[in-house]
């Protein structure tokens, strides 16, 4: 059963989103970031004169939804008064595409970087929740002259194959793109079962979950399962990220079940002496939308520390 365009749920949602991220003074554009890649973008509006007065805030998303079903609280908090926010679509998200053959999480991150430059913007603030936070380790990495502060939200940059293998069993699925690219109503409610705390969606009717994956998970299916497969951390049992030197913030629910807080525990290790971790009870692997209120004051907090 599948509900027809003017009476979807996803759809009124999705306006409803748009205007709550106009209100908080972000407008909807997109930029040619090279003759290949073109990335859509909420950010401050050209004609705002007074954004150069606030520190800049790159958000990026999860492996799921554009960007703007992962940040509406955050952007909602931070903006306009706090940062100069922008909330990208990571390519073949949203209406960010590219005519590349790359497919791994190091090209987001060259495609982020590509796209603040553009913009104009020599250095930033990066956040990034679950595979969005793949792409903001990579970008710290890489141009630690141009990121400023990181934080990384649910994010397993540190997974083994193993840690992959053990989300296969809990899931009980054979491969990674049954799991995060759901094509059934019983596979995403499996999916939020392991991604939320909250249990109202358990009782959430098929014809709804079809409606999500109807408008949310079938275009560039193709694309985004070859982007799963091209992740590059997490291929082998031996780890292969470094320390970095940017002060670091890791913000993690304790019942995670896509990446266990265990993880979350060993990443701050791994990452240096400059790293922070806050554990937020009851909370899975969306804190950002579960428990805004205390990510957003742990996330302000830690931000603000050096502003």
């Amino acid at each position: 059963m599948s509900l027809s365009s003017y009476l979807s749920p996803t759809r009124l949602l999705e306006g409803y989103l748009r205007r709550c991220l106009t209100a908080a003074g972000l407008t909807s554009q997109t930029l040619s970031i090279d003759s290949e890649t073109t990335i859509h973008f909420w950010g401050p509006s050209p004609l705002d004169l007074h954004i150069n007065n606030r520190p800049v805030m790159l958000l990026l998303h999860g492996f799921g939804p554009s960007s703007m079903w992962q940040w509406r609280r955050q952007i909602q908090a931070f903006s306009p008064s706090v940062f100069q926010l922008y909330c990208p679509d990571l390519v073949f998200f949203g209406d960010s595409t590219t005519s590349s053959t790359n497919r791994s999480e190091v090209f987001q991150a060259e495609c982020m970087t590509k796209l603040m430059e553009k913009l104009g913007i020599e250095k930033f603030n990066v956040t990034g929740t679950s595979y969005g936070g793949f792409v903001a380790y990579h970008m710290a990495k890489t141009w630690p002259e141009k990121v400023e502060k990181v934080v990384i939200a649910s994010s397993g940059i540190n997974m083994r194959k193993c840690d992959s293998e053990s989300l296969l069993q809990r899931s009980n699925c054979e491969c990674i793109e049954k799991v995060m690219l759901p094509s059934t109503a019983s596979e995403l409610r499996t999916l939020m079962g392991l991604a939320s705390s909250w249990k109202i969606l358990r009782v959430f009717p098929d014809a709804l979950w079809n409606d999500f994956i109807t408008n949310l998970y079938q275009k560039n299916r193709k694309e985004k399962i070859e982007l799963l497969k091209g992740v590059t951390l997490g291929r082998d049992e031996k780890l292969n990220i470094d320390p970095l030197s940017q002060e670091v913030l890791i913000v993690w629910g304790d019942k995670d079940q896509i990446f266990p807080v265990k993880m979350a525990h060993e990443l701050k290790e791994i990452l240096g002496d400059k790293t922070k971790l806050e554990i937020i009870e009851n909370t899975s692997h969306i804190p950002q939308i579960e428990c805004a209120q205390e990510f957003n004051k742990i996330v302000l907090t830690f931000l603000n520390g050096s502003q």
